[in-house]
């Protein structure tokens, strides 16, 4: 799930704990907008971790030695 998923699944949530005003038997409306916004809160934490470790330069492991100081064989 990329970053825009997890923010349409917070607002979604968001719509359906504080703009709704549904009554149902057997699921309650509240509850389930609570339970998206966490895991889209949750999916944007992952993917922030994610993307901070592509972004992250390791250095280079051999030693780099300018063109004009080699010495060919």
């Amino acid at each position: 799930m990329g970053l825009g998923g997890c923010i349409l699944l917070m607002g979604a949530g968001a719509i359906l704990a504080f703009a709704t005003d549904w009554e149902m038997d057997t699921v309650n409306v509240d509850l389930v907008g609570w339970i998206m916004m966490l895991v889209g809160l949750i999916g944007v934490f992952v993917y922030v971790s994610i993307a901070r470790r592509r972004r992250m330069v390791v250095p280079p492991t051999t030693t780099v030695v300018p063109e004009d100081e080699r010495r060919y064989r």
